[in-house]
């Protein structure tokens, strides 16, 4: 897996919560209750009241702002796609904030990450385009992760519903999340699981989450405070999980290089990795 330079290595933490731009009130409880907060200026907000919520991010900045600046080191901000009106807007807000991780909606090409050259960008792969060009925009020098939105690409197909009855992703959605995935860790970039958008179940986001971690992305977004628990819950190793990973590499260490036998099972390269990842998550 290619190396990223430090600067640019995702490390913000599991569960990444969405705030409305244009709700400042908002911007210091949702950096307080998540590992990163995205203020939205893309649709979280009403067209109207894109201009506003600029407004506020700007409104933060100096010494005598009404609202606290949030640390940029936690902050993402969520820009308008290349090509629109709005996206320049959010480029001129940005370039006059400290505010330097950014999530593009609506990503499509490795060319239009060239329009946000010296920040760190989460590409946000929600369109056919951008689900088929995930291996080639990952690769872009200033991508630090890829994202995938499940509802916006079933939109941008002519779907009604990225979910069965059940609640499991369609085919057509499963495949976006596994191509996004791989994508991104291909190029040593971190992916992030799309959002849960029903907000009252929380066991179902608990099975989702779960299957992020398990299947290798590195955070999950969020929609709403009281799914932050649930999703650092998932990422957090059980003391179990822990101390049979920490048992495993020990093993490994006495029996040296090679295959061997561990509690029954057999032991080789990819295991230990896995056992290696546990104790990553423990650490936080």
């Amino acid at each position: 897996m290619p190396a990223l330079h430090s600067d640019l290595v995702f490390t913000m933490g599991p569960a990444l919560l969405f705030c409305p731009a244009d709700r400042p009130e908002r911007y210091n409880k949702a950096a307080e209750r998540s590992d990163a907060v995205i203020l939205d200026l893309e649709d979280a907000v009403a067209p109207a009241d894109k201009q506003r919520a600029r407004g506020a991010i700007l409104a933060q900045i100096g010494a005598d702002a009404e609202i606290p600046e949030l640390e940029p080191s936690r902050t993402i901000v969520r820009v308008n796609p290349v090509g629109s009106e709005d996206f320049e807007k959010d480029l001129h807000c940005l370039a006059h904030s400290p505010y330097r991780t950014v999530m593009l909606a609506k990503a499509e090409s490795a060319e239009q990450l060239a329009a946000l050259e010296g920040y760190k960008v989460i590409a946000l792969c929600e369109t056919a385009a951008g689900v088929l060009n995930a291996a080639a925009i990952a690769a872009a020098p200033n991508v630090v992760a890829l994202m995938w939105g499940a509802e916006d690409l079933l939109a941008s197909l002519g779907g009604t519903s990225s979910r069965n009855d059940d609640g499991a992703y369609r085919a057509v959605a499963q495949h976006a999340r596994s191509t996004v995935l791989m994508a991104a860790r291909a190029h040593g970039k971190e992916a992030i699981d799309a959002v849960y958008v029903n907000i009252p179940d929380l066991e179902g986001l608990a099975l989702e989450s779960r299957d992020a971690v398990a299947s290798g992305f590195g955070s999950k977004a969020c929609i709403h405070p009281n799914q932050v628990p649930v999703v650092r819950g998932a990422y957090a190793p059980s003391e179990d999980e822990v101390v049979a990973a920490a048992e495993l590499l020990q093993a490994a260490g006495a029996a040296g290089s090679g295959v061997f036998q561990f509690n029954g099972r057999m032991i080789d390269g990819p295991i230990l990795k896995h056992a290696e990842s546990i104790l990553r998550r423990a650490q936080g």
